[in-house]
């Protein structure tokens, strides 16, 4: 059968593979475009698969949200340059979107989750041929609640949930950009383990000065209950100044909106993966096929 140009650029335009490879995989299927299609796939995981073990520490966090569910997504990639180009944008999209549809709990349940003809692994793997970076679902985060959810992602590198009770939407997606700028560690200081407020007592006993440890007892508990509450409020949420109105805490903002924070959950691109160091220039060669 004659592969014609309007064939390979239709199957050009869907696997985004080169011309020849998409003549060949033609070829091979006696001009079907969708043979085809699933032939380049198999090719694509061929790829994907020798491209596994390359640190994937850049990427997209992603937001999806329905009645009474939201997820946040990271996907991961090499390069920032992959991280920002339009068909990985479409794909972490569409792999938002697919979560939030198909009810997955984790990234393993995520990956063999309906996308278009395919799964998303299958439409990972296809992205890692067009790409020729590895791409990774690495983490899937979940909340389903009849509370009020706040979803906010910045600049698609952090993203937040937050579920509070009582208070509205506004509030939850403020409390949202609080936790992405502030980063706390629990939502009060209630919820600090036992350990942690231990060791602080200790560093701030240490810390006293020879005049201040001959003071009595009580006043030295009271001194350092100062210190250790202080660093409590720090990385509790209710206890920091709120992002949006600084005058007051994020307590007191709870307290005028009758509201309570449940949970946040908060997820920052590629935190706990260990980056290996590129220089700029090599790494230009490399998107350029250069090295």
């Amino acid at each position: 059968m004659e592969i014609t140009a309007s064939m390979v650029k239709e199957l050009r335009e869907r696997s985004g593979a080169g011309m020849m490879e998409c003549k060949k995989a033609l070829s091979e299927n006696q001009g079907d475009v969708n043979a085809a299609m699933e032939y380049l796939r198999k090719t694509g995981l061929a790829k994907a698969d020798k491209k596994a073990s390359r640190i994937a520490a850049e990427g997209r966090i992603v937001v999806g949200t329905g009645d009474g569910h939201a997820v946040l997504v990271e996907i991961n990639s090499e390069t920032d340059f992959v991280a920002k180009d339009a068909n990985f944008v479409a794909f972490t999209d569409a792999v938002a979107e697919a979560a939030i549809v198909s009810g997955a709990a984790d990234a393993e349940a995520l990956k063999s989750a309906t996308l278009a003809d395919g799964t998303v692994d299958s439409a990972r793997q296809a992205l890692v041929a067009k790409v020729g970076e590895n791409v990774q679902v690495r983490r899937l985060v979940r909340i389903d609640s009849a509370n009020t959810i706040g979803a906010y992602v910045h600049g698609g590198r952090i993203g937040v949930l937050v579920e509070i009770k009582g208070g509205d939407i506004e509030l939850a997606r403020g409390l949202a950009m609080h936790v992405a700028a502030m980063n706390p560690q629990y939502v009060s200081p209630a919820q600090v383990p036992a350990e942690f407020v231990a060791k602080e007592k200790e560093i701030a006993l240490a810390q006293m000065s020879d005049k201040d440890k001959a003071k009595p007892a009580e006043i030295q508990e009271k001194m350092i209950s100062g210190k250790v509450n202080k660093t409590l409020a720090e990385i509790s949420l209710t206890g920091q100044s709120y992002v949006l109105d600084t005058n007051v805490t994020v307590e007191n903002a709870l307290k005028a909106a009758k509201a309570e924070v449940i949970g946040f959950v908060r997820l920052a691109v590629g935190e706990g993966i260990e980056k290996q160091e590129d220089d700029f220039a090599a790494e230009v060669m490399k998107q350029a096929g250069l090295a």
